[in-house]
């Protein structure tokens, strides 16, 4: 088993070993299936590289702690990923703006 795959099987420690189970991993992802009846946890990504760094990170152990309890509060949501998703939004432009209109004119 390399470092990576022993710092996921960590993090998913938390949950019962009967629910959890390592699929066929990927080239940039290790990916686990969860089935209970009663949780929305379906699936448990980890992305290797972010892994690796947390190998080398000082306070791996604090880290590793966190993202055990984020993964605990994580099962009444669909699919847990390390790292999340981050969706930047863009700013909506009032709509005098959107219209290319100019505020006021100089004379």
């Amino acid at each position: 088993m390399n470092d990576e795959s022993r710092i996921a099987e960590e993090i998913v420690s938390v949950l019962p070993a009967d629910i959890v189970r390592a699929c066929s991993p990927e080239k940039h992802t290790l990916r686990y299936s969860v089935r209970a009846d009663g949780m929305k946890l379906k699936t448990i990504v980890f992305n290797r590289e972010s892994l690796r760094r947390l190998l080398d990170d000082p306070n791996q152990a604090v880290k590793i702690e966190y993202l055990q309890r984020d993964l605990l509060a994580s099962t009444r949501r669909g699919e847990f990923r390390y790292p999340r998703l981050h969706i930047h939004l863009r700013p909506v432009m009032p709509r005098r703006f959107a219209l290319g209109l100019p505020i006021a004119s100089v004379m």
